[in-house]
């Protein structure tokens, strides 16, 4: 089934895509939440037309969100976490570490778009991906060390 996402959902698409998903997860999850609407000849017109009108608008969006992520080039985070005397975290560093750390540096970031890929249990080095638009993401490198 044909659907166009009403907003973004990681890892099926962005907002005003049309995506093939299967019925049942279009029909009993996206649309009863308002997530997706029926790709339907008059919504792919009204999509058009929405589209056509906020050209500009997208340009002004990708623009900042490359701007963004030139200021974020060459960043690197060191996140301090307690560990055990082997180097094991006690708990994980998550998204939200990393937009505490970003935020401490000038840069306020919205923690929903900072991914990462593994569960971070140990002291090391790793990467973080932050996805300010559908073309544009930075990767942040970060260093787990012990407190």
């Amino acid at each position: 089934m044909k659907i166009i996402l009403k907003e973004d959902i990681h890892n099926l698409g962005y907002k005003d895509d049309i995506v093939e998903v299967k019925s049942g997860y279009g029909r009993n999850y996206l649309i009863p939440t308002g997530k997706a609407i029926i790709a339907t000849p008059s919504a792919l017109k009204v999509l058009a037309e929405n589209q056509k009108q906020r050209a500009h608008k997208i340009a002004k969006i990708k623009a900042d969100a490359e701007a963004i992520a030139t200021s974020l080039e060459g960043v690197t985070l060191t996140i301090g976490a307690k560990t055990s005397s082997t180097g094991t975290i006690f708990g994980s560093v998550n998204n939200i570490q990393i937009a505490e750390a970003l935020e401490k540096l000038g840069h306020n970031i919205d923690r929903k778009i900072i991914y990462i890929k593994d569960t971070i249990k140990e002291v090391g080095n790793y990467v973080a991906t932050v996805k300010l638009h559908k073309e544009v993401s930075v990767e942040i490198p970060f260093e787990v060390v012990s407190e």
